[in-house]
């Protein structure tokens, strides 16, 4: 079946001869051509998301229209109004972002349907916001968030500016299956200029997303002279965080050079991923010799935030540590202004402490599947029902929001907010480690394990099924402690995913799940106890245990 698609790809007219070039290269490449062709490239927890390159199963423009064709579709089923409002449409630094958000943009105008496009490389969170601003119908980001520098995604919004939920994807994926890309006449789509229902985006949005950002300060009682380090690893938070930071007053904000301009290679960038320590590499190095008071990174797309702080040493801040300490932080500067009915959201892999915390301010911790478009459902809901006010959200996986402007993980936004915090901090002669240790002493000491094994291709996924469906089975565990519960998450009727949680005490659990992004097994394992020792002990019996049986089940 695969190879009889790759057939098609190359007898196709409307098969560049760049793609063509790459499928006669693998012609003797009997795996390669399966890889690329045994499926097609679905919609994962952020829409598109692939390799870049030639197939069914990669990101290329063919891949990008077909998804286009399908977005256009069901705009047009939804009548003229939707038309009208419109899609708009931003895109990162990566290589053929600028292309496939063009691509875009020409399908859905060659329908009927109003595009406003972003001119210039775009972070995620002005787009999110830009949706809800501009009233759009939907939005379009073209970006592979933290990836590596060999992918591309397609992320897709709808009108309330979070990702989109089930409900669209099915009926995309619908729409999808309907069109033949191979016989698209894409002869018949006219030049960006020609086309009066494009509109590009001036300074007016970017500029009310400034302004929406800065009303969530939570205090001036601050050290704006702390230093701090930026990096966005070569990707698109330059200007943006630099100016909230300027405009929120902070001016000691010194960039990594070699990672300061847009590179889709990221050439002088050892990981693009904040959450893997080597991104901050240069980073840290400029931070011992300009002896500065954090580091702050984003990745690529500027929607995921990390930091670290310099304290003699290199103090690193886990994004759970970062969550609940935000968390605490917004609870306490929030305290006296009677918010009511306030509520925090967090994913189920998220570890619990935040609970504790809110449950101290008498703020309720409400818990949803992974994915931000799952944390922003539920302010959606509530700006509708009016039965929560949303103060913050967030996952381990170093995403946050904060506030009610914007439905989707925000670093700019995060950014101030932590640049608020470690000033805060710093006026008192006080860190962020030793913020947290008060957390720690009043909570119960926190503990974590999470890593993510890679399995690529169409054997790892049965690889990974076979892990799962192993671990549905298992009743006990030597070495962790007695298994009080277990929930498999694929059960739910509503929403079914494939994620399993063991519970050997009310915080003290672990969780697998296969990524909707990238080919990979993701475990999260947590203990939280009044003993610092303890808690350190559960963790590594944990991960001991997890590991051996993973091994066992490949």
């Amino acid at each position: 079946m695969y190879r009889d698609i790759y057939e098609k790809w190359l007898a196709s007219k409307n098969v560049d001869e760049n793609l063509k070039k790459e499928l006669i290269d693998i012609k003797d490449n009997e795996e390669e051509i399966e890889d690329r062709f045994y499926k097609n490239l679905e919609f994962g927890t952020a829409g598109l998301r692939g390799i870049l390159g030639a197939g069914t199963n990669r990101m290329n423009y063919l891949t990008v229209g077909k998804t286009a064709i399908a977005l256009s579709n069901l705009i047009e089923n939804l009548g003229e109004d939707a038309k009208k409002r419109g899609v708009v449409i931003g895109r990162d630094i990566r290589h053929f972002s600028y292309e496939f958000s063009i691509l875009t943009a020409k399908i859905l105008a060659e329908r009927g349907i109003t595009v406003y496009l972003f001119p210039g490389i775009t972070p995620t969170p002005l787009l999110a916001y830009s949706i809800r601003y501009l009233k759009t119908i939907s939005g379009i980001m073209i970006t592979a968030s933290h990836n590596p520098k060999n992918y591309n995604g397609f992320k897709l919004y709808w009108e309330k500016g979070s990702q989109i939920l089930s409900n669209i994807a099915d009926r995309m994926e619908e729409e999808a299956q309907k069109v033949d890309i191979l016989n698209f006449d894409f002869a018949r789509l006219k030049k960006l200029g020609e086309y009066e229902n494009i509109k590009f985006i001036g300074e007016k949005v970017t500029k009310s997303f400034y302004r929406n950002t800065l009303k969530h300060t939570l205090t001036d009682d601050v050290d704006k002279d702390i230093k701090i380090i930026y990096t966005p690893l070569s990707g698109c938070g330059n200007k943006f965080v630099r100016k909230i930071l300027e405009l929120r007053g902070f001016k000691n904000v010194i960039v990594v050079p070699e990672q300061e301009n847009p590179d889709g290679d990221f050439t002088k960038v050892t990981n693009p991923n904040p959450e893997d320590i080597r991104a901050f590499d240069k980073a840290i190095e400029l931070a011992k010799k300009e002896n500065a008071d954090i580091i702050i990174a984003t990745d690529p797309d500027a929607d995921r935030v990390a930091v670290l702080e310099m304290n003699g040493e290199v103090f690193r801040i886990t994004g759970n540590q970062m969550g609940f300490i935000l968390g605490n932080f917004i609870l306490e500067r929030i305290k006296d202004k009677n918010i009511e009915r306030g509520a925090i959201v967090k994913t189920v892999v998220t570890c619990d402490l935040i609970k504790k915390i809110a449950e101290n301010f008498d703020v309720e911790v409400f818990e949803t599947l992974t994915g931000f478009k799952n944390i922003c459902n539920l302010p959606n809901i509530w700006e509708e029902s009016h039965e929560k006010n949303f103060i913050f959200g967030y996952e381990e996986s170093i995403g946050y929001v904060i506030g009610d402007h914007i439905r989707d993980k925000d670093a700019i936004g995060t950014s101030m907010i932590v640049a608020e915090m470690a000033g805060y901090l710093k006026k008192r002669n006080l860190k962020i480690k030793d913020y947290l240790e008060e957390i720690y002493k009043k909570y119960g000491y926190f503990e974590e394990y999470l890593d993510s094994i890679y399995f690529e291709g169409k054997d790892g996924k049965i690889i990974m099924e076979k892990i799962m469906d192993d671990f549905r089975k298992i009743e006990s565990f030597e070495k962790i402690g007695v298994l009080k519960k277990k929930i498999d998450f694929i059960k739910d009727e509503e929403n079914p995913q494939d994620l399993l949680k063991f519970y050997f005490d009310e915080e003290t659990w672990f969780a697998l799940r296969p990524s909707g992004t990238e080919p990979k097994l993701k475990i999260y394992a947590y203990a939280v106890s009044e003993n610092k020792d303890e808690a350190n002990k559960i963790i590594n019996a944990m991960k001991e245990e997890i590991m051996e049986k993973i091994e066992a089940s490949r």
